[in-house]
């Protein structure tokens, strides 16, 4: 493997491994000894230099030593990142997994939005463009980081049921009972109008960003 290539893939299993490891086996003894505040600051610390470490070699490594999935895999990938972002847009709206004051109230109540489809909307959002991004079979430095990103959001989302269930107990539960890890396809047609705007919106946008952050045209830019 060349070695810029190696060097991302240990930059991409630090910046997973140590979210995996201080979100959950670390956190209780990290926070015991260094507090609330002094965990969020060597958690966010840590996490800042790997991603620096990841972004330096993703932009060393070769940017475009695969064949390409060709036409069809950029229609792949393009209607894959519309639901992608859907689902982000939707995921700040009344998320019972966010640490806010109203989170307990929120598992409560009746899913709603894109919940209808996943309990896990940005996790599986960024699953989502991880998966959009392998399809394109571009290169291994994007393959390699979208992969990584996949495991760290699809992975993260099964350990985040696991943690939440053991500090919001019942309140939890219900939620669970309500919702799905995986997403229902039909819950779509329900996740209502603004998260379907705004995903829409940030969709064109970030496409058209696209050209700009990385010299190649994507989504509906393609073609128009």
């Amino acid at each position: 493997m060349d070695e810029s290539l190696l060097l991302l893939a240990t930059a991409n299993v630090a910046f997973v491994g140590t979210h995996f490891v201080m979100s959950h086996p670390l956190r209780a003894a990290m926070t015991r000894k260094l507090g609330a505040t002094g965990f969020q600051l060597v958690y966010s610390l840590v996490s800042f230099a790997t991603l620096a470490l990841v972004y330096f070699a993703f932009k060393a490594a070769p940017p475009s030593d695969l064949p390409g999935s060709g036409e069809l895999g950029w229609i792949v990938a393009t209607l894959l990142m519309v639901p992608a972002l859907v689902l982000l847009a939707g995921s700040f709206l009344g998320n019972p997994a966010l640490p806010t004051p109203m989170a307990e109230k929120q598992a409560l109540a009746a899913p709603r939005g894109v919940f209808r489809i996943t309990r896990h909307p940005m996790m599986w959002g960024i699953a989502l463009w991880a998966l959009a991004h392998i399809t394109l079979h571009w290169s291994w430095r994007t393959t390699i980081t979208a992969a990584a990103m996949g495991v760290l959001a699809l992975v993260g989302a099964h350990l985040q049921d696991r943690k939440k269930r053991a500090i919001m107990g019942e309140a939890w539960a219900e939620w669970e009972s309500k919702t799905s890890y995986w997403p229902r396809l039909s819950g779509f047609a329900k996740a209502g109008a603004l998260p379907w705007a705004v995903g829409l919106i940030l969709f064109v946008f970030l496409s058209w960003l696209h050209v700009p952050l990385a010299g190649i045209q994507a989504g509906i830019w393609r073609w128009f």
